[in-house]
């Protein structure tokens, strides 16, 4: 035997309160609205609405039940989620239908979900509360110069994960993600400040530029085409005169000769390189010109020297670790 009806509704912290589904505007005007605290986040938007949610404290299993003895009565969710209330429900429920005592039909209604994203929200306010008074005083040390040294080795084990450990990449990349919120919260205390949406917003502004053929009228039939126009256009945007303007020189010798040359031939130039044979390992100049020539020919097989040589290398290391093995 049913007493009336008690309507959990759960909405999401992360989207803008008031921007709730058709069912759940239809439930909060169909019965007595809820709430823990009067400052609750979607306060503002129902009192707009013209529903005035009355705060009554705490969640309790057993007041909420009762107060949807005889109607509707509608628990506006906190951000906190309410940890244990679902459990004291089901509880308080159960020994209320053992005593054959009439109870409330409990719902569960959601009313705004999470869009893709929206956890990079947690992590941009995380950050702030980090960075702002009160917070870390690590954190609130750090500069982008500090933080270098960091977001470089982040990048390196982001690498390693790729190569050797695909299992471990998502923790990897979230913190390699932590280093762009960290310093784009930084960017805020700027005298000219920027933040992470102003982040967002230039490489998205960047991509759709950078791919007429998705976003415009331009034509693409091959990723090699797609890519030849893609460095066509940021020479033509950033103004640059060679090709060989705004390579990053601090990168690893044979990612910046591999670099180099796809820059090159992007731009239709072929210098003539060296040729390829075993140098003289006493003549720096010798050693240098058969390397570079190494990279060009590997690259014309598809072959990343970089990541060939980090593979010897591993090779190499388990060579050394069976040696140590036998004693």
């Amino acid at each position: 035997m049913s007493a009336g009806r008690l309507v959990l509704l759960v909405t999401s912290p992360r989207v803008a309160p008031g921007l709730l589904s058709a069912p759940a505007w239809d439930v909060l005007r169909t019965g007595r609205v809820v709430v823990a605290a009067a400052d609750h986040p979607q306060a503002p938007a129902l009192r707009a609405g013209g529903i005035d949610p009355e705060p009554v404290g705490d969640p309790s299993p057993t007041a909420l039940l009762d107060s949807a003895a005889s109607g509707t009565v509608v628990w506006l969710g906190s951000p906190d989620g309410d940890p244990g209330l679902a459990d004291g429900l089901a509880a308080e429920v159960a020994a209320r239908v053992a005593q054959g005592v009439p109870v409330a039909e409990v719902e569960v209604l959601t009313g705004s979900y999470d869009l893709p994203g929206a956890r990079l929200l947690d992590l941009v306010a995380v950050m702030d509360r980090l960075r702002s008074p009160g917070g870390c005083p690590w954190d609130r040390d750090q500069t982008h110069r500090s933080l270098a040294t960091y977001l470089l080795e982040e990048a390196y084990e982001t690498l390693e994960a790729i190569e050797t450990d695909p299992d471990h990449l998502r923790e990897e990349l979230g913190d390699l993600l932590l280093q762009v919120v960290f310093h784009a919260r930084i960017g805020e205390e700027h005298e000219h400040p920027w933040s992470i949406d102003d982040v967002a917003s230039g490489i998205v502004e960047k991509l759709i530029r950078r791919h007429p053929h998705v976003f415009a009228d331009g034509d693409a039939t091959t990723a090699a085409h797609v890519e030849a126009r893609w460095h066509e256009l940021k020479q033509a945007e950033k103004k640059r005169t060679s090709a060989m303007e705004g390579v990053p020189v601090a990168q690893p010798s044979l990612s910046l000769a591999a670099t180099m040359l796809n820059r090159a031939e992007s731009a239709g130039i072929a210098p003539t390189l060296p040729d390829l044979v075993v140098p003289d390992p006493a003549d720096p100049t010798a050693v240098g010109d058969a390397t570079l020539a190494l990279v060009a020919a590997a690259r014309r097989h598809g072959v990343d020297v970089e990541q060939a040589v980090r593979d010897a290398a591993r090779r190499f290391a388990d060579a050394v670790r069976r040696a140590e093995s036998r004693g």
